[in-house]
């Protein structure tokens, strides 16, 4: 191989792989998919990198946080709760809903971490999905069950 081919292809290979991950990450599908609608986290889909409270699957179901203070302390908590979960900033906050994004330590990939607060019931009902790729290695699940423990050590 020349010398000028073997500067140029892994210059080329970063290249291509940035843009993949580019087109990946920056999909408008995953911005759909967030949010409520009527009163519902949406379903995960049929990949193993998310977790849901509510009408979920058996592979895809998590138990939503209890709480037994008044809805205003639960979500004042949960917030300060996030505020030491590493590489995860909230993005988005409504009376009844909270959007943060979770990055990865060494690829920066990208994980949607919802909570909505029923009025009618006191939980906290959760969805946490990788943006990208098939599985996550259990992480999404796993942050959950953490938030979880921080918030019944809280005595939320």
């Amino acid at each position: 191989m020349s010398g000028l081919l073997r500067a140029f292809v892994p210059k080329l290979l970063f290249s291509i792989t940035l843009a993949i991950f580019l087109t990946l990450t920056t999909n408008p599908a995953f911005a759909a998919s967030l949010g409520l609608n009527n009163g519902y986290l949406s379903s995960c889909p049929a990949s193993d990198n998310c977790v849901v409270s509510q009408d979920a699957d058996a592979k895809h179901a998590i138990k939503p946080i209890p709480y037994h203070v008044d809805r205003n302390v639960a979500k004042e908590t949960l917030l300060k709760v996030l505020t030491v979960v590493p590489r995860t900033e909230v993005i988005e906050q409504t009376e009844n809903y909270i959007h943060a994004l979770s990055k990865s330590r060494i690829f920066k990939f990208v994980d949607d971490v919802e909570f909505y607060f029923p009025a009618d019931e006191s939980v906290i009902h959760v969805r946490s999905a990788s943006r990208v790729g098939e599985s996550d290695l259990g992480v999404n699940r796993r942050r959950i069950e953490q938030i979880r423990l921080a918030l019944q050590d809280l005595k939320i």
